[in-house]
């Protein structure tokens, strides 16, 4: 069955005989009988009766006609729909991130490219960790994801933010001096460290310079760590951004060797976008996330 086919029943139903169809649909009349006898010879029922007053629906005609202008309408709704995506004055982009850049950074973004095109509906789709940020990525579910660099050729990315890995002491904790080395943090035991695979960067870089802590990382929630260190239970390890709101009473520490994790924006490698994530791809590369990060 073919689009052109359904178009042919319509017209001819509404005009009542197959020349002045054909002069709508711009084809000859033969054209317009040929898609009319083949579509019923597919269907095996007769839509029309033909004869000197020209044509009418028979009783099966006048049901399937209901579906054929209703499929007419959903197809003209497609292309319309497809339009509002071709353009700026419509349509959907999906952004996939882990909680804390969608927590204290994506909505500022979003604000600011909402008020440039309001008719483009943003919509978040929240992730454990960078690494189901990046399937999500490739099964289609979002057009583009929040990631750690470096990443794989798969991906098209562009740094946007830094951020740096802290020490959080309980607010009972004694330091002698302003930094802390592992020393100090090797007192507690063990020490909480953000879950893998966000925290594989920080699990690599504690194994090469002081495997003698005890570490842990069974915990998912960062805000979990956060109230465990507030209650006197543990020290933690997590990236800044993850970590807050902090407490006032638990302690903030550089580490003793200093670790970032650097975020950036990807998109699949050739694959093809609607302007409107285009037009947001290029908003996040320009949009000050290191200093909204140092506010936050």
């Amino acid at each position: 069955m073919k689009l052109s086919q359904i178009r042919a029943l319509v017209a001819v139903a509404e005009y009542g005989n197959f020349s002045e169809a054909a002069s709508e649909l711009q084809l000859s009349q033969p054209a317009i009988s040929h898609a009319i006898a083949t579509l019923e010879e597919e269907l095996g029922v007769p839509l029309f009766a033909r004869g000197r007053y020209g044509a009418i629906l028979t009783p099966a005609g006048e049901r399937i006609l209901f579906y054929a202008r209703q499929a007419i309408h959903h197809l003209e709704m497609i292309q319309q729909e497809a339009n509002l995506h071709r353009g700026l004055h419509g349509g959907y982009v999906r952004i996939a991130s882990f909680r804390s850049i969608a927590t204290h950074l994506l909505p500022t973004a979003i604000a600011k490219f909402n008020h440039q095109f309001p008719e483009i509906a943003v919509t978040i789709i929240e992730r454990l960790s960078y690494v189901d940020v990046e399937q999500t990525l490739r099964e289609g579910r979002a057009d583009i994801g929040i990631t750690y660099l470096p990443t794989s050729d798969e991906f098209e990315a562009q740094e946007i933010v830094r951020d740096e890995y802290v020490a959080l002491l309980p607010p009972n904790a004694e330091i002698k001096n302003s930094q802390i080395t592992w020393a100090d943090l090797a007192v507690y035991s063990p020490i909480m460290l953000a879950c893998l695979p966000c925290g594989r960067p920080l699990h690599h870089h504690i194994k090469k310079l002081a495997p003698f802590l005890n570490t842990a990382s069974d915990i998912q929630e960062d805000s979990t760590i956060v109230s465990m260190v507030n209650q006197g239970l543990t020290a933690a390890i997590l990236p800044r951004l993850a970590a807050i709101p902090i407490p006032p009473g638990v302690q903030v520490y550089n580490l003793p060797v200093p670790l970032e994790r650097v975020m950036a924006v990807a998109v699949l490698s050739n694959a093809l976008h609607v302007p409107a994530v285009f037009k947001f791809v290029e908003m996040l590369k320009k949009f000050d996330f290191q200093s909204l990060a140092q506010l936050a």
